[in-house]
């Protein structure tokens, strides 16, 4: 095509350059809550594109999932190796309420504990809580030296890692069976499962770092409001001081007048 024939290459009005927009404009911050057993209730807080037309703001929020640190969550520098995941279950006007939706352990705690010269011993189990959900926990452990020890390896023989790792499993399933969830989030935040754990396996073969690893929730029942408003009513509230039981006071038989 001979050149300067087609003028539309040249003249191009429609569809000229459009103002560029800062898309933040259109953008809102919404609060999240975290549920009450932790020490920290606003935790942070999300963005998302105003409400228009049949995009509602609300329904693309519910679902989103935030990983905080539990030190963060509950101010307690111990426990910064814990990452808990939160799942925005309803959103109230600008709050979005958060419910527990699983738990890791950094990648620097893990990599601290595996060591040479030892077995790693490891379970994982599907239980379900008593109020419909389902939640897979995965255990960690690591043999360690016996008393007075010479040798420089412990190594654990195939058929006591198994019994180890049954008792890991029948901890487990029973720590999750025996309540709800709020229940279990309450024991892993305590951590005091892999203690336990220890003290079992110790008859078998002598253990160390003992920790619930993981946890993830696999299935979650009907979403009900009740039940997410339990999580989120305040645990602190100040109920008061014991009160000491009356003493009854002797008086003497008879004295009705003053004396």
């Amino acid at each position: 095509m001979a050149i300067g024939k087609n003028k539309r290459l040249t003249k191009s009005k429609k569809g000229g350059k459009k103002k560029a927009v800062d898309p933040f404009l259109k953008k809102e911050w919404y609060k999240l809550i975290a549920p009450s057993i932790f020490a920290k209730k606003e935790c942070g807080k999300t963005i998302i594109t105003k409400t228009q037309g049949q995009k509602i703001a609300s329904d693309g929020l519910k679902g989103r999932v935030v990983e905080l640190s539990l030190a963060d969550l509950n101010d307690n520098e111990a426990m910064a190796y814990r990452k808990i995941k939160l799942c925005v279950e309803d959103v109230q006007g600008y709050n979005c309420l958060l419910n527990f939706h699983g738990m890791d352990m950094t990648r620097d705690k893990l990599c601290s504990l595996i060591k040479k010269k030892q077995s790693i011993i490891e379970a994982n189990v599907d239980a379900r809580t008593t109020d419909g959900y389902i939640v897979r926990l995965f255990c960690i452990a690591f043999t360690k030296k016996q008393d007075d020890q010479l040798k420089e390896t412990c190594y654990a023989k195939s058929a006591k890692v198994r019994s180890i790792r049954t008792k890991m499993i029948n901890a487990m399933s029973t720590l999750a069976g025996k309540g709800d969830l709020k229940t279990l989030v309450k024991a892993l935040i305590a951590g005091t499962t892999g203690e336990e754990i220890e003290k079992e396996a110790s008859s078998i073969f002598p253990i160390k770092d003992c920790y619930i690893r993981k946890v993830k929730v696999i299935k979650k029942p009907k979403f009900d409001v009740t039940a997410l408003m339990e999580w989120h009513t305040d645990e602190g509230q100040d109920v008061g001081q014991n009160v000491a039981p009356a003493i009854p006071e002797e008086t003497v038989a008879g004295s009705g007048g003053r004396l």
